[in-house]
């Protein structure tokens, strides 16, 4: 993972088109956590791409210059999820990398008409065959006075139970006898399970809080607040505020003048926002070769937030 973690800031700093900088970021960036309870791997770890890093920069340079391949792949399944966006990219990729063969993706696993699961990748290298299971999320860290787990942005989702499901459920479910029957007609060969967890972890504001067991010291992070402290924080700081969709959650932003905020656009966007709104993503921004970029992310939330779940519309 170290060779191809060299990449992730220069070639972010240098692609263009969102969607092949949303690929750079699913391939590159580093996961959440380093110790898991079930093994984690690294979809490319047994491909040229990553031991040799600098062939995997070329081909996403090559996108970065004719995007429209992805494009395509991307609009023949409209987006819906930011989770089934992340595996449509992953699998995008894995049909094009250097030794590996993409067998499948998202396959129900069934007993008498009732789903069980889905298998969301099978993969085949110079390791065997592998089962696959992808996360991408977005957590924030505790507070002093509130709930001691990793929240998602919505406070229904939550850190532990996720991990716990991906151990006792999705990383199994390979190896039961309905999920062996689906793999038995893609590879004879036993498969090896495993996970990959991607995503960032936000850390409170102005109080801090430690990581979760076994997060990756590389993690990617940002901070989160309430709405009460939104206007202390801003003065600490320099630049552009601009809300991001969560379509446009992974990769830094990366916004044309035209497309960006101005202060008075951000203010008129904040006094229209309801005091229980869900949760927020900003990005604030700084002008760099000719664009504006991302500097810093967090989640701006509602001063009941977790306590009380927002009534208001994502």
């Amino acid at each position: 993972m170290t060779k191809i973690s060299t990449l992730f800031t220069d070639l972010l700093a240098e692609l263009r088109q969102p969607q092949v900088r949303d690929l750079a970021w699913t391939l590159l960036s580093p996961p959440l956590l380093a110790a898991t309870a079930r093994r984690q791997r690294h979809p490319l770890a047994a491909s040229r791409w990553h031991s040799e890093p600098n062939q995997l920069a070329d081909w996403l340079q090559e996108q970065d210059r004719q995007p429209g391949e992805l494009a395509a792949w991307l609009d023949a399944e409209p987006r819906q999820r930011l989770g089934r966006y992340y595996e449509r990219l992953w699998q995008f990729a894995l049909e094009q990398a250097p030794d590996i063969r993409l067998l499948a993706a998202n396959l129900p696993v069934r007993n008498n008409g009732h789903t069980l699961g889905e298998l969301d990748l099978l993969v085949e290298d110079d390791d065997g065959p592998h089962h696959l299971e992808l996360a991408i999320k977005l957590y924030l860290g505790p507070a002093r006075d509130g709930p001691e787990d990793w929240l998602g942005p919505g406070a229904e989702d939550q850190l532990t139970r996720k991990l716990q499901h991906l151990y006792d459920h999705q990383v199994p479910l390979s190896s039961t006898a309905e999920g062996s029957a689906v793999v038995q007609a893609f590879t004879d060969s036993p498969v090896q399970a495993s996970l990959w967890l991607g995503g960032y972890l936000f850390y409170p504001w102005p109080q801090d809080c430690p990581p979760p067991a076994g997060a990756d010291p590389r993690h990617l992070r940002g901070r989160w607040l309430h709405r009460r402290d939104w206007d202390l924080y801003r003065r600490q700081s320099s630049g552009r505020w601009q809300m991001l969709p969560r379509a446009q959650w992974l990769s830094p932003a990366r916004i044309s003048p035209e497309q960006s905020w101005d202060e008075a656009q951000f203010e008129q966007w904040l006094e229209q926002l309801p005091e229980d709104g869900f949760p927020q993503m900003l990005a604030r921004l700084t002008l760099r070769d000719g664009d504006w970029q991302e500097c810093e992310r967090l989640f701006l939330v509602s001063d009941r937030w977790p306590d009380e779940p927002s009534s208001y519309s994502r």
